[in-house]
């Protein structure tokens, strides 16, 4: 082999994408120690977006301080793009599930307000373009929270501004965008998604999502109204109708809230990546093996996850696509219908996700080294 091409998204909460792609790429020049191996890390709009468009386009990190999902102050960070015009922001950044301790998450009161204030500051860094990634979220106030920190002033019968949450939408009666901030007129903004609910119902941000951010069975019904009194006051004082739109529910509705308060535009994430990391330029160059990979290969990684997207290129090109993952769930072989001609897992006999997550390191550069030796003995 003369030219492998590894493009994975991260194992998460365990190997940054970038680590991921080193591991295997160890693997495989104990095999094929001439050929040319190219890392592209990647991501699907979630975790590891700011480092891998960052990385990729040789940009900056900008680090902030931003109001976090409960209303207490977390250090946040954004990324500016080589081209010092676009920014990236990971919405988990300021307001994501993994900044609340298990004992504290409840849907009805985290706020998407430090999202807003990230977006703010890309607006006084100068930022023409925004992209915004919104896996991970604490949230589902369908992102007033965010339009608040921008201006927005969203108001109760009483005239003054609705409390932090879901539970404030409950209470909404009006919305003012007239003190939104003028400069977001001047402003392109994508969002990064890799769902498609819409906003409400059974396959909406609430039922989905709302049960792994703390919502109990008693908070759902009530969440999901929230959401729906909000969608009706968008419409009826914006004019913009998110609520069956596919991919408005992503992020609690942030999806929805950045589409009615911005103009932005839902996007598959792993489609936004491919196209400023110029994936399919590197492939043009050539390749005789591209290797992707993700924590877990399942019936979901075919809607829009890194392997599928990945494959989609390579596969203009006639180039074969393997698939090294953490673990196979259900439903995973609907991945060979989509560009991906095997899969193979890093665990090499029983064990225990805690083992499995603590030796990924040596588990990903074994497994990359027994795959390229059996391509060596077919050559």
């Amino acid at each position: 082999m003369k030219r492998i091409v590894i493009a994975p998204d991260s194992f998460k909460e365990c190997l940054g994408a970038a680590e991921v792609a080193e591991a295997i790429a160890t693997g495989f020049r104990k095999v094929f120690p001439r050929a040319e191996i190219v890392k592209v890390p990647l991501s699907d709009g979630g975790e590891g977006l700011v480092n891998t468009l960052v990385t990729a386009t040789h940009g900056r990190i900008v680090p902030c301080e931003v109001t976090g999902p409960t209303g207490r102050k977390v250090k946040a960070f954004l990324g500016v793009l080589g081209d010092e015009k676009t920014a990236v922001i990971e919405m988990a950044a300021a307001s994501g599930l993994h900044l609340i301790p298990p004992s504290e998450r409840n849907p009805l009161i985290t706020t998407t307000y430090g999202t807003g204030e990230l977006i703010k500051r890309a607006l006084d860094l100068g930022c023409t373009r925004i992209i915004v990634g919104v896996g991970g979220s604490a949230t589902n106030d369908g992102g007033a929270g965010m339009a608040q920190a921008l201006g927005a002033r969203l108001l109760g019968a009483d005239g003054k501004e609705i409390c932090a949450g879901a539970a404030g939408l409950r209470s909404l009666e009006k919305i003012d965008t007239s003190n939104l901030d003028p400069r977001l007129k001047e402003v392109s903004v994508v969002v990064a998604v890799d769902v498609d609910n819409p906003l409400c119902g059974p396959n909406g941000a609430s039922y989905v999502y709302g049960p792994q951010k703390g919502a109990t069975p008693e908070m759902l019904p009530v969440l999901d109204e929230s959401l729906r009194r909000f969608a009706f006051i968008l419409q009826r004082d914006i004019g913009v109708n998110i609520l069956n739109v596919p991919g408005a529910g992503a992020a609690g509705g942030l999806g929805g809230g950045l589409m009615a308060f911005l103009g932005a535009q839902l996007r598959s994430g792993i489609e936004v990546v491919l196209e400023v990391v110029r994936f399919e330029a590197i492939l043009q160059k050539g390749a005789d093996l591209v290797v992707t990979g993700e924590g877990q290969l399942d019936r979901q990684t075919s809607f829009g996850k890194v392997p599928i997207g990945v494959s989609k290129v390579a596969k203009k090109f006639g180039i074969p696509v393997l698939a090294i993952v953490g673990a196979i769930g259900e439903g995973a072989e609907v991945v060979f219908e989509q560009g991906i001609d095997s899969y193979f897992s890093v665990t090499p006999r029983p064990m225990t996700l805690e083992e499995s997550i603590g030796e990924v390191r040596i588990l990903l550069k074994s497994v990359a080294e027994r795959c390229a030796r059996m391509i060596k003995a077919f050559l």
